[in-house]
Formats: C-alpha cells, sequence, structure tokens
C-alpha cells in the first residue's frame, strides 16, 4: 500500500455557528456515545419505529468484538450490522482530532483498533455477527448480511484515522479484509458473482482509492456497481444452495429486490426506488467511480437518480425517503408530510452523493441542495445537547398520533437518546466535524477556486490563501484573498437580494453566471465585501404535492423554519397564513437566541361539536404564528410541529 501519510487541512472552520456544533461533538457526542458502545451509559434505548423485533436493551458493541476476538465468551446482540457504529465512531473521532489533536480521543480510538485487529480473523474476514454466531454463512447471505457495509465503513474510519494521525493500523486491518473479499468475490469460477444487499463499500473503495492511488480498489468498486441487478435471481440462488447445503432451514425469506436496488442493473436505475440510504450511496459510488475510470454511462445514470430525487422525490428540508415500509422512496410528488421518513442517515447520503456530483462538474444546483441539508435536515437529527436524535425527521408533528397510531410510531416528538438500530447519531459524529469539505471546490485544469458555501473560513493552497467573513446582523460579508493565481467563481445565494459587490472598495458591476460572480483577484491581496438584504422567503410545493398544496413554508437564509406549540399552542392545522412576516429575535432556554420570524395568520374556531354537519361557512379570528428555524425544534417540550402552514391566497 502506497503510505500518504497525514495530509494537513487547506480550510479551517471558524464560523461560530459550527464551531459550537464541532465543540458539542468533541466534547459530547463522542463520548457519550462512547459509554453507549460500553453499554455504561444510563439511558433508554428505543425502536426507531413500532417493531418488538428490533433490539432494544443495549449496544453491546464493544462486547461483540470482545467476544470475537476470544477475550470473553457469549453470543452476539444487536443487529447485523452493529460493527458499523463502532466504526463510524472512530471515523467521527477521527475528524475532530484532525481538526484539533485531542491525546484521550487518540488513546480512545488506538483501543479501538487494538480490540478489531485482536477480532480479526486469520483469513482477513471481519463480522462479529458471523464469526460468533454463524460462521457457516459467511458471505452466504448477502441480501441481509451487510458483511460488505460493516467493510465500508472500516474503510471508511481507517482513511480518516490515517488522514488524522499518519497510523495506517487501521488501513492495514482493512487492506486484509479487502484482500479477502477480492479471494471470495468475482466472475471467477468458484467465487461469487454478486453484491452486497445493503451499499457502502463501493463509496469506500472510491474513498481509499483517492487517499492511495491504489487503482484496485477502484476497480473492486466498479466491479460490485456493475455485477449489481444483472442477475435478479442472485441472493435467492445463494439461499437455495445453502439450503441444500443444509446450512439454511425453514421458509424461504422474502426478497425484495427495488429494496435492494438489485431488480435491474445500475446503468438502467435512472428512478430512485428502494430504502433511500442505500439508493444515494449506490448514487456516491457511481458518480465517484464514474469520474475515475470515465464510464459515461455511469455518471449519466447517476446524473439521473440525482434530478430524479431533487426535482421530484425531496422534501423542502432536503430529507428524502417518503415511507417507513422500507424507509423508501414511493413515486413521484408523494411527499406526506405526517408519515415521511426522512431518515438523518438518508438526508447525509444526499448531501455526500451531491457533493460526489460536484467534483465532476461545479453546478449552483448541487451547493444548493447540499446547503439545504446542512442547515435543515441534517443538524435537526440532534438535539442541541448533542445527547438526543432523530431518526425520523419530519415535517408535521401531532405527538397523540406519533404515540397512539402504530403507522406514525416512527414520527416521534421527541429525540430518544439511542435507537436499537442506531447508525444515525454516529453519522452525524463523523459528518459535522469534516463541513470543510462541502464548503470549496477546486478546478486544477482551469486553475479555478469555486466558494459555494458562506460560511466562516480560511482556505489555503499553493496558488493562494482566502478569508471569509460574514456579519449576518449587518448583512455584510468579506472576503480577503491573498496571492492568487487563480479565477474565483463566488456563490451568490437565492436567498440574498439587493447584493452589492465592492472589490478593494470600488463598486463592481454584478455579472452573475449560472449563480456564480466572476471575480479577478489576482494580486497580491484583493478585499471583496458584499453588503446585501436577507428577506424571508415563501415557498410553495408543485400542484402534484398534495400534503403541501395550498400551503406555505417559510425560509430565511439558509434556514427552513417550522411553528411549533411551545409558541403558538394546540391545533396548528387551524391558522392560516394571512400576510407577510417579519424578524423577531428571540430568546429560549433551549436554543439560546435565534432569528424567530412573526407572521400575520387567523385560526379557526372551533365550534363544531358533532363529527359531521351540514356544512357552514367557517369563523376566525386574528392570530399570528411565531416560527423557528426547524433545526431547533424538539428541544423543548413536546408538542405538536408543522413546516407547511395553510395560507388563506393558497
Amino acid at each position: 500500500m502506497k503510505q500518504l501519510g497525514t495530509r494537513p487541512l487547506s480550510i479551517r472552520v471558524t464560523d461560530p455557528f459550527w464551531t459550537k456544533y464541532f465543540q458539542v461533538v468533541k466534547d459530547v457526542m463522542l463520548p457519550f456515545q462512547w459509554d453507549i458502545l460500553h453499554d455504561r451509559a444510563s439511558i433508554t434505548i428505543e425502536s426507531e419505529r413500532e417493531d418488538v423485533n428490533i433490539p432494544t436493551e443495549k449496544s453491546h458493541v464493544i462486547e461483540n468484538f470482545k467476544i470475537a476476538a476470544g477475550q470473553k465468551d457469549g453470543n452476539h446482540y444487536g443487529w447485523l450490522f452493529q460493527d458499523s457504529d463502532l466504526y463510524k465512531w472512530i471515523e467521527a473521532a477521527a475528524n475532530s482530532y484532525h481538526l484539533k489533536p485531542d491525546g484521550r480521543l487518540l488513546l480512545m480510538m488506538d483501543q479501538c483498533v487494538d480490540l478489531i485487529e485482536a477480532a480479526q480473523d486469520e483469513d482477513g474476514y471481519l463480522s462479529t455477527f458471523y464469526q460468533i454466531e454463524a460462521p457457516e454463512l459467511k458471505f452466504r447471505r448477502l441480501f441481509q448480511s451487510h458483511e460488505l457495509y460493516c467493510a465500508g465503513h472500516l474503510i471508511e474510519a481507517a482513511v480518516a484515522y490515517a488522514k488524522a494521525t499518519g497510523s495506517h493500523r487501521l488501513l492495514d486491518v482493512a487492506e486484509r479484509f479487502v484482500t479477502c473479499i477480492e479471494s471470495s468475490f468475482g466472475p471467477e469460477e468458484g467465487k461469487i458473482n454478486g453484491a452486497d444487499g445493503h451499499q457502502e463499500i463501493e463509496l469506500a473503495l472510491v474513498h481509499w482509492y483517492e487517499y492511495t492511488g491504489d487503482e484496485r480498489y477502484l476497480s473492486l468498486s466498479h466491479y460490485f456497481l456493475q455485477i449489481r441487478g444483472q442477475d435478479p435471481d442472485f441472493y435467492e440462488k445463494q439461499w437455495k444452495e445453502n439450503q441444500a447445503r443444509g446450512l439454511e432451514t425453514g421458509p424461504a425469506p422474502i426478497i425484495n429486490l427495488v429494496y435492494h436496488q438489485a431488480h435491474k442493473p445500475v446503468y438502467e436505475q435512472t428512478e430512485a426506488q428502494g430504502h433511500a440510504v442505500r439508493l444515494v450511496y449506490m448514487a456516491q459510488a457511481m458518480a465517484g467511480t464514474a469520474r475515475h475510470v470515465g464510464d459515461e454511462k455511469l455518471l449519466a445514470a447517476a446524473e439521473a437518480l440525482w434530478h430524479n430525487i431533487v426535482e421530484k422525490r425531496m422534501y423542502v428540508t432536503g430529507g428524502i425517503g417518503s415511507t417507513v415500509r422500507g424507509e423508501a422512496f414511493t413515486f413521484d410528488y408523494d411527499l406526506p408530510t405526517d408519515l415521511m421518513y426522512c431518515e438523518t442517515c438518508a438526508a447525509i447520503g444526499l448531501l455526500n452523493f451531491t457533493h460526489e456530483l460536484q467534483q465532476n462538474e461545479n453546478k449552483v444546483a448541487y451547493a444548493e441542495v447540499m446547503e439545504r441539508i446542512l442547515y435543515n435536515s441534517m443538524i435537526s437529527g440532534m438535539s442541541l445537547d448533542g445527547k438526543h436524535f432523530f431518526y425520523v425527521n419530519p415535517l408535521e408533528v401531532d405527538p397523540e398520533a406519533s404515540q397512539k397510531n402504530p403507522d406514525k410510531s416512527h414520527v416521534k416528538a421527541t429525540r430518544p437518546s439511542w435507537f436499537g438500530c442506531a447508525c444515525c447519531p454516529p453519522n452525524l459524529a463523523r459528518t459535522i466535524p469534516a463541513l470543510h469539505r462541502y464548503l470549496y471546490q477546486e478546478n486544477e485544469e482551469q486553475n479555478i477556486l469555486y466558494i459555494n458555501q458562506w460560511v466562516d473560513s480560511n482556505y489555503s493552497s499553493k496558488e493562494m490563501k482566502m478569508t471569509q467573513k460574514h456579519d449576518w446582523n449587518a448583512q455584510v460579508s468579506t472576503f480577503i484573498i491573498h496571492n492568487s493565481k487563480r479565477r474565483i467563481f463566488l456563490r451568490i445565494p437565492y436567498w440574498l437580494e439587493d447584493v452589492v459587490v465592492k472589490v478593494n472598495g470600488q463598486e463592481i458591476e454584478r455579472e452573475i453566471t449560472e449563480g456564480y460572480l466572476e471575480l479577478n483577484a489576482v494580486s497580491a491581496e484583493v478585499v471583496i465585501e458584499c453588503s446585501y438584504q436577507i428577506p424571508i422567503l415563501k415557498w410553495q410545493a408543485h400542484p402534484n404535492v398534495k400534503s403541501s398544496y395550498g400551503k406555505v413554508a417559510f425560509q430565511r437564509g439558509p434556514f427552513i423554519y417550522t411553528a411549533e406549540e411551545a409558541d403558538n399552542g394546540k391545533d396548528l392545522h387551524l391558522f392560516r397564513v394571512t400576510g407577510e412576516a417579519q424578524v423577531e429575535p428571540l430568546t429560549d432556554p433551549a436554543f439560546g437566541t435565534v432569528t424567530s420570524l412573526v407572521v400575520p395568520a387567523e385560526k379557526r374556531r372551533k365550534t363544531q361539536i358533532a363529527l359531521y354537519q351540514l356544512h357552514q361557512a367557517p369563523a376566525f379570528e386574528p392570530a399570528t404564528l411565531r416560527l423557528i428555524p426547524y433545526y431547533c425544534w424538539a428541544n423543548r417540550e413536546p408538542g405538536e410541529m408543522r413546516v407547511w402552514l395553510e395560507d388563506c391566497e393558497g
């Protein structure tokens, strides 16, 4: 393996909004999750939906590895993919360590690596469930086993650990596992010619290739993508072979090929179907692999999937996944606000898929979708204290319905401390400290730097240094560029208006092309100052989105806003907007001071007593609605919440 060592960060985020989150991850989330993985936390673990089969007694992740390593006796507990919780924790810790080295964090990571090394089989295989409970079924139940899914998260953790610490110990573990995988999979006689039921290793192999330059990893990713869906009967054949060998008993499993995105080759999958997380993980790998191997057909399929998602199957918050049944996409414009799934992991998956497409071609639409996710559907997945999390990020909540309607058991009014399926909390912890990767895009061939996100930060390269700083209260942003030898393209966010740009004190003509302002910054120092207004925006959904028809959603800056019972009382469905919103600061012990919106409204009187009566003209009384940023909701007492509001003009 090519040894590249650590890589210094060329981007440092200084934005107080985000550095607060970095600190919460490092000081709260990582220690809290560490205790959970060790079964030491005094918490209640909840199921993400009403299902008695979901394990909720404990995490048992560390214990599973100790049992697999022969350090303890016992049985595996938890999901088949429980190992990935530890791998994501290591990646999160490594990303935080990369921002700011910490001896305690390094010691914790090294303890994890020691344990993983001890648990790995001599042939490189590593999956604690199958090592402990069913070694005869290694790689034999790919429709559900998640072995390669966990291998992918191991690879991502290993790359992050190597970048942060310079140690390749975990990469060596991953290398042995991949060697085991290569000896087991492929089109050759006697090998398994198929892919894992949950995509992940494919995108991880792309990251590994980018770190080492070893095309072997890229080729393996390409293989797993190409073989997917080529034989729709693959998973069933595996099960029948197991049965013939005496490895399987009982009734045949129900295998939903659309759920697995294995119903047809990935080149032909241009419509988002099946499990939302799996889909965007697969699509991210498609975009990354296509870029490096020059597979234009694969890239076109990935782009088609992205357009289908963001143009017809994405919520206004950036969330995806319309149904709890299979945590899946359904059909175009089917975006129910009270039954949706909008899993935190799915939002992060779409963020990374979009970012991967941006590496192929920088487009303002990609930057806008990433921004929508970052400020809304991603950080809404965690409480502001860093110890409570949403699996599902709803756009409408009635606590009574969540408690008493089993079809809405996944739509929670408060964030639990942990889940039986705990994929989302460590996913947040690993993504937040990696925010820097989404801010800029370099095009070395054309000598261009794109400034995609307006986030206080410092950027440095051989060609230039740059600082961006934003004073949102004064509505002024400054970009200071030193020794630039590059063309600079500055994205002008759609949520600004009356933008005035000055270069070294002189106002310039704004010629915005496809969302970007090209700046002449070839000088020892260039100071770019932007002044603007931040208007309150109102969104309306496509008429085919039946759940949001005739309603409006509010936005200011990058934030989507929502109404919560704590500010407005019950029966949010009886309010309707009658006028234009105004900005008003709101201070609350739960989230400090935020910018709230006060909206003129009227509320329908509940004069009807009978369940049904002949129609009468409704009576309304004047009212106001206070809206808070969506990410702030559910940090106070439980209550109703609603993003889409009835509009009197709707």
